[in-house]
This record gives structure tokens, C-alpha cells and sequence, in this order.
């Protein structure tokens, strides 16, 4: 087993109160060691209140993982995809691991709590935008059945280097009868 590995875990709805500083934790690690977020500064608690707010308000969720200990481990959630009305229907969605606990299937689990969430929601379309060298979103994004629908080159820089943005969509079956306005 690997280190820091957890022999259970529990899907959560993650709370302001009880996982923002865990987040944190998770996002910082993500924008200073990898290039899974095209962030260069760290960000702080205070960010975290809006994020929980937005969440909220739009109706979406934000899904974590603990362990047996009650120690968030990883957490994903979505958001619009666009701004514009007819973009109702889709969503951009995100996964973070926590660094010691990559490799355990718990970005599996939390996607598909979210597609789950997804088609609860009358989502029909879910679209990840993945680093392009990060093999172990990729494989996750289609081992879930999400098809590559190409990929921006040269969108993003860091680490003194570009980066290469990969589009990932999944189509759900809802909602049986979408409508205008």
C-alpha cells in the first residue's frame, strides 16, 4: 500500500466551515508544484469564502473525500462553462488530490460523485480543461468515458515553459427536455 494511503474514505459535501483551509492546502500545493492550475500565486484563506459562496449561490457542488479520520483527501466541484444563457447546460469541472494521496483512486471517486451531481442538476455536457502533460488526469478523463475534443497549444505559461490545454467532454443523458431562455 502506498504511504498515506487510507484504508476507507467517505464521500462528503464539503463546507466552508470544515474544509476550507483543507482546500486551500490542496489548491497552493497544485499552484506551486504542478501545473494542474495555470496560477502562479498561492492563494489565501480569504478566497476561500467567495469560492464557497459561488458554489452556493449557482447551485453546484463541492464533493470531498475523507479519510476514516475525517481528513479531507481530495475534492472536486464544477462550475458555468461560459457566461453566456445558452451555456446553461454545461459545465467546467475540477479534481484535486492532496500531493500524499495521488494514485489511490480518489480522483476517480470524486468525479464520478460529480457526474452524478451532474446529471441530478439536468446537466447534459461536463468539460474538463487538463494540462496536457499530466497523463494521470488525462487516463482518469478517459477511463470515465470522456472524449478528447482537442487541444490549445502554447494557451499558458509557467515554470518557464508552455503549456498545452487539453479539452475533455463528457455528454450526460439529461436533461430529457432542455429549454430556451
Amino acid at each position: 500500500m502506498k504511504a498515506g494511503a487510507v484504508t476507507s474514505s467517505t464521500l462528503v459535501q464539503c463546507t466552508h466551515q470544515r474544509h476550507a483551509s483543507a482546500i486551500l492546502t490542496i489548491f497552493n500545493e497544485a499552484i506551486l508544484n504542478s501545473t494542474a492550475l495555470y496560477d502562479y500565486q498561492p492563494r489565501a484563506l480569504a478566497s476561500m469564502a467567495p469560492w464557497f459562496d459561488a458554489k452556493k449561490q449557482d447551485g453546484f457542488p463541492a464533493i470531498g473525500v475523507e479519510d476514516e479520520r475525517g481528513t479531507l483527501r481530495a475534492f472536486g466541484s464544477y462550475g458555468p462553462f461560459r457566461a453566456w444563457p445558452a451555456y446553461k447546460y454545461t459545465v467546467e469541472h475540477s479534481v484535486y488530490v492532496h500531493q500524499d494521496h495521488r494514485g489511490l483512486g480518489l480522483g476517480r471517486q470524486v468525479m464520478q460523485a460529480l457526474i452524478e451531481a451532474a446529471r441530478h442538476n439536468d446537466v447534459d455536457a461536463m468539460v474538463g480543461g487538463v494540462d496536457a502533460s499530466n497523463a494521470g488526469s488525462v487516463a482518469l478523463h478517459q477511463r470515465l468515458g470522456f472524449q478528447h475534443m482537442g487541444t490549445l497549444p502554447q494557451v499558458g505559461f509557467k515554470f518557464g515553459r508552455w503549456l498545452d490545454l487539453s479539452f475533455y467532454q463528457l455528454l450526460l443523458d439529461t436533461p430529457t427536455q432542455p429549454v430556451d431562455g
